[in-house]
């Protein structure tokens, strides 16, 4: 079993930024491609970022393309998203999930493990 706990989420202005990040255990982390996806009340789960259990390849939604950045270390069993700028469109509960094997997916459904979520709000 694997267990993911996100953490970094908050209440932050517009133009501000938020990292956060998801700790992970009870597997080899290295062995798990990861993604980072977001739910908006009143709105269906969405697609944000993924990673390939190298970091070497990474995937994002275009609504993330250019102002978030995901990230990985394989040595601390963490992986990150980095947000700047943060609009208020991007407020919504984030997160973490982890998929068996090396390639990023953008689809929910091909994720193994999930966490239980941060919530970041981004206030205009």
């Amino acid at each position: 079993q694997v267990q993911l706990v996100e953490s970094g989420g908050g209440l932050v202005q517009a133009g501000g930024s938020l990292r956060l990040s998801c700790a992970v255990s009870g597997r080899t982390f290295s062995n798990y491609a990861m993604g980072w996806f977001r739910q908006a009340p009143g709105k269906e789960r969405e697609f944000v970022a993924a990673i390939s259990r190298s970091g070497v390849g990474t995937y994002y939604a275009a609504s993330a393309k250019g102002r978030f950045t995901i990230s990985r270390d394989n040595a601390k069993n963490t992986a990150y998203l980095q947000m700047d700028p943060l609009q208020p469109e991007d407020t919504a509960d984030y997160y973490c999930a982890a998929r068996f094997g090396s390639s990023p997916a953008a689809s929910g459904n091909e994720y193994d493990y999930w966490g239980q979520g941060t919530q970041v709000t981004v206030s205009s």
